[in-house]
């Protein structure tokens, strides 16, 4: 149910409009227990826990938790052209905005025989976290891989969770958004158990840890990122997402309500 709250001819204060459109609480606690249990789940059992947890938490079991690159091909293979069309223009304009915002390098000589750089080197091994619960993200293949690829980040891996209605396999759309970008390495993980694997590693898939965690996720995987954030880098604690758009008469109400939309369907706890 949708609330609807006008303001028209009042002035509240900032404390009567945080009562009015209250934040969504999050029991941080309860997501910390369950994603350490889980973590330490894949650290001890690797591919085993990682499937218990699939079938569990996305009602699949996996043959295969490391996608084979002929599947990746496939899966690019079967685009619809609206939707290759829609991805290759997304990594055309995320590229030219990550070269665009590259950092340079600074060399200063403050003194004979003194010189202070500044010097930015691009990590070695990162983890893409790409969401697959309720929805379909390839924006965050795309806007995770391009401008690590940019920066010149030498290996790059996708974990995102199985999806039932595909065998077990990773949403077709997020491995062709990784066939398009020349990702070859995706595994069928989801939750706080692919960030432990990302972390610690899984010898028996090949999995070698990385040195950075980045994208979204629910709480759960928010809570798995803090729980590591010693042992690896992680992007940030992404809490659940809040659109507000201030509109007068004149705003588009299609585009509002697309915009308001695309943000609520992220998680339950999503305020738009």
């Amino acid at each position: 149910m949708i609330s609807t709250i006008d303001l028209r001819g009042t002035s509240p204060t900032p404390r009567e409009l945080r009562q009015l459109v209250p934040r969504a609480q999050v029991d941080v606690a309860s997501a910390t227990a369950q994603a350490t249990r889980l973590v330490e789940d894949v650290r001890e059992h690797g591919e085993s826990a990682l499937k218990d947890h699939a079938e569990t938490f996305d009602g699949v079991r996996p043959e295969q938790v490391r996608i084979a690159p002929a599947s990746i091909a496939a899966a690019v293979g079967k685009l619809r052209p609206a939707v290759r069309a829609a991805l290759e223009e997304s990594i055309r304009r995320v590229r030219a905005v990550s070269v665009a915002a590259m950092p340079i390098r600074i060399s200063t000589e403050v003194a004979e025989g003194a010189i202070v750089a500044h010097r930015w080197q691009p990590i070695d091994r990162v983890g893409l976290y790409v969401p697959g619960g309720k929805a379909v993200y390839p924006s965050s293949v795309v806007m995770n891989a391009v401008p690590a690829q940019v920066a010149g980040v030498g290996s790059l891996a996708i974990a995102s969770p199985p999806q039932k209605d595909f065998g077990g396999e990773v949403h077709p759309v997020i491995l062709a958004a990784a066939g398009l970008l020349g990702i070859e390495e995706v595994y069928a993980m989801g939750g706080p158990g692919a960030i432990g694997a990302f972390a610690y590693g899984v010898p028996e898939l090949e999995l070698e840890p990385v040195d950075l965690i980045t994208g979204p996720g629910n709480v759960w995987v928010a809570a798995a990122k803090r729980l590591v954030r010693g042992v690896v880098g992680i992007d940030a604690e992404a809490g659940p997402t809040e659109i507000l758009i201030i509109a007068d008469e004149s705003a588009d109400a299609v585009l509002v309500a697309a915009d308001l939309v695309s943000q609520a369907e992220h998680d339950e706890l999503a305020a738009a």
